[in-house]
């Protein structure tokens, strides 16, 4: 931000007041009619090229690869040595994915759709609930902040869905007045205007990255600042209580347990969902400001804290807690890591992105980091599904794939690449 100009002038009661005119960057909501937006055909095609790597889901056989804001690719994985490339769903907006009972359910902007699994490799759309993710944005590839007004305030969000984002440069003049030494901004100041921006039956297997996470009938979804729980029982699933409101901008969700274990940008949020329908808060753990996803495997919880664009500080770790209280989880170990993402736990091997892909002996945390079993360089890690020894790895290149059925011999199996 940078001030263009000031100006001095004295009031009646003697208060100093000054003007102050400034630049600075703001993304402005780029809007399409929900009308056109949801009159777009969906359908599976023929397989598309990855370009970018986002979250991931196993099932079945098939791995579901969402590309972000552009779709879901299909990936027959039967045979994990020779995978290949099955369909792609062209759904924009699309971010996340989960499967139950051959239903594959998939967020596009601000709606939720299901698809038809009968057959995995060619999902089948069915139908779509309108508005359920009513503050559902675009991601912001770019430091700066959006308009929350333009997004939220002025426009019915009914009626028109944001489909994208437009950096502009504003330049505004705003009123701080002194008196006695103390100063207020005059409510006119800019920053007033935008806010900060993140089996054949059965379920599936979701990435610790995933904000769309299964409990019994129930599917829990995180988005910014809220929780929404549709009820999966019938035909037709079903937006089953109010949005509940729980802070923190959770950015990834684990269920485990009666539990959901929810990553935030300044700790890990558990909340048990006992009752379902009524999530209840247990605890938090607070850590450094970070982007972080996390996984628990016997009542031990790994959490991953990088640094980023969105995210904050320059922290890297890997922490370790002890969650078999969940409302009086203690802390185990922390361990400094390169630049650590998606995470995976199996058995008590644990597989984390970083620097590439790390493969971990977890049975005794205070030693995990002279335990380290493998680790494959050359590649930037984002997310990760271990499932009947084989290591799924979405990176930035491709995805990999590995044998860990022998602890002593991981190796690469596969790639199948990802860019443009």
């Amino acid at each position: 931000m940078m001030m263009l100009a000031t100006g001095f002038f004295l009031g009646c009661d003697d208060s100093v007041y000054k003007t102050k005119t400034v630049e600075y960057m703001i993304n402005e909501p780029v809007f399409m009619s929900a009308t056109e937006f949801r009159s777009k055909e969906i359908k599976t095609k023929s397989a598309q090229p990855i370009k970018e790597q986002g979250k991931i889901c196993f099932y079945d056989g098939y791995l579901y690869i969402s590309e972000p804001g552009t779709g879901i690719h299909i990936i027959d994985n039967r045979n994990p040595h020779q995978p290949t490339a099955a369909g792609f769903v062209e759904l924009d907006g699309n971010t996340d994915i989960a499967v139950r009972n051959n239903r594959l359910y998939a967020d596009s902007y601000v709606d939720l759709l299901w698809f038809n699994l009968s057959n995995p490799g060619n999902p089948e759309y069915v139908n779509r609930l309108e508005n359920v993710f009513e503050q559902a944005l675009p991601p912001i590839d770019n430091e700066y902040n959006y308009d929350y007004t333009k997004c939220f305030v002025e426009t019915d969000r009914k009626r028109y869905v944001v489909v994208g984002w437009d950096l502009k440069k504003r330049t505004e003049t705003y009123i701080e007045y002194y008196d006695k030494n103390r100063m207020v901004m005059d409510a006119a100041s800019p920053s007033a205007n935008y806010s900060n921006s993140g089996s054949g039956g059965g379920q599936g297997v979701n990435g610790s990255m995933s904000r769309f996470s299964l409990y019994k009938d129930y599917l829990y979804t995180v988005i910014n600042n809220s929780m929404s729980i549709f009820d999966l029982s019938a035909s037709e699933p079903v937006k089953a209580v109010e949005n509940l409101p729980i802070g923190g901008n959770v950015e990834t969700i684990f269920s485990y347990g009666e539990n959901m274990f929810m990553g935030t940008p300044t700790g890990m949020m558990i909340y048990s969902v006992k009752e379902p329908l009524k999530p209840e808060y247990m605890s938090m753990v607070w850590h450094v400001f970070g982007c972080d996803p996390v996984v628990v495997e016997n009542d031990i919880a790994y959490v991953t804290v990088h640094s980023g664009n969105f995210c904050g500080q320059n922290t890297n770790e890997l922490i370790i807690i002890d969650v078999s209280d969940v409302k009086n989880p203690a802390h185990i170990v922390t361990y400094t890591m390169k630049r650590p993402k998606g995470l995976g736990i199996d058995n008590g091997t644990l597989f984390v992105c970083d620097d590439g892909l790390k493969v971990f002996n977890a049975t005794e945390p205070q030693k995990i980091m002279a335990n380290q079993l493998v680790h494959y360089s050359g590649m930037e890690g984002y997310d990760v599904i271990p499932y009947n020894n084989v290591l799924m790895m979405i990176a930035d290149d491709g995805l990999y794939q590995y044998d860990y059925s022998d602890l002593k011999k991981i190796n690469q199996i596969s790639k199948i690449t990802v860019g443009k």
